[in-house]
């Protein structure tokens, strides 16, 4: 018997579901609030046309003279947005017999694997960027930090600045701090550490950890210090909930949607930062 889309069995979830997987997707996500993002749902078309405008030099001028034109000649980046889903399936019994919130499980399950989806999507593009610090097997110092910010204050990056790694190669950083703190009573960032495992700012820095980076067959991992203006993300369309009623196999379909694209923007605007990620 073919699948039928209808609203009994599971319809009494659906509104819940949705709106625990809209709200996790928002709350899971790292990297969203951090890069620039173009809502293109209300255009023709899949993609987005960015414009990079290039820097440009003032000069002294003599009294009275005409200045001379300076062309300004901007280049774009093309993003194109594509579909990602992931579905997932209650059986009536499940539903019947679970001692749980179903709804809220599931809605949590499909938010979280969008939020991971669109995190590594954009967390992939720090292989991409130019400029790099750090090595192979160097742990995470706070020296790299402060050279990867003069790297981006040498490129006129448009501030804030976010610093994004993987737990495993923050902790190295975050038990420094933590050190400092707790010997000499002077580093606020290292007592905070302490308290809350939360590392907060060094030069000017907005620091965040993330499990989708991954780490290489010899422990490294690359994040990255940059400006929301390096990397752009294109949302066509917002995460969606679809239920599909599958009566001969007693159970209801949950299909999540989303569509997105992701590129790099301005190169410069970015640093790749090379560190060990073994504990």
């Amino acid at each position: 018997m073919a699948n039928e889309i209808t609203s009994s069995v599971g319809s009494e979830l659906y509104t819940n579901i949705l709106q625990e997987a809209i709200f996790t997707a928002q709350e899971k996500s790292i990297m969203l609030p951090l890069v620039t993002v173009y809502d293109i749902s209300g255009q023709a078309g899949k993609t987005v046309q960015v414009p990079i405008y290039p820097t440009v030099s003032a000069s002294a001028v003599a009294e009275g003279s005409d200045l001379a034109n300076t062309a300004i000649n901007p280049s774009e980046v093309t993003i194109t947005a594509s579909e990602q889903g992931v579905m997932a399936s209650i059986s009536d019994l499940m539903r019947e017999s679970a001692g749980r919130n179903v709804a809220q499980d599931v809605g949590r399950i499909l938010g979280e694997a969008v939020a991971k989806k669109a995190d590594e999507d954009i967390t992939g593009l720090f292989t991409g960027l130019s400029t790099s610090v750090g090595s192979a097997g160097t742990e995470l110092t706070a020296d790299l930090i402060f050279k990867a910010v003069a790297e981006l204050r040498v490129d006129n990056a448009p501030s804030p600045f976010y610093g994004v790694f993987h737990p495993k190669a923050i902790y190295n950083l975050k038990k420094t701090l933590a050190n400092a703190g707790s010997v000499s009573a002077l580093s606020d960032i290292g007592n905070e550490a302490l308290r809350t495992g939360y590392v907060g700012q060094i030069a000017g820095v907005q620091l965040f950890e993330s499990a989708v980076i991954s780490i290489d067959s010899s422990d490294d991992s690359i994040g990255a210090v940059f400006s929301p203006k390096a990397f752009g993300v294109a949302s066509k369309k917002g995460l969606t909930i679809e239920e599909d009623r599958n009566a001969s196999a007693r159970l209801t379909e949950y299909v999540a949607t989303a569509t997105w694209g992701v590129a790099e923007l301005v190169d410069a605007y970015g640093v790749k930062v090379i560190s060990d990620s073994a504990l």
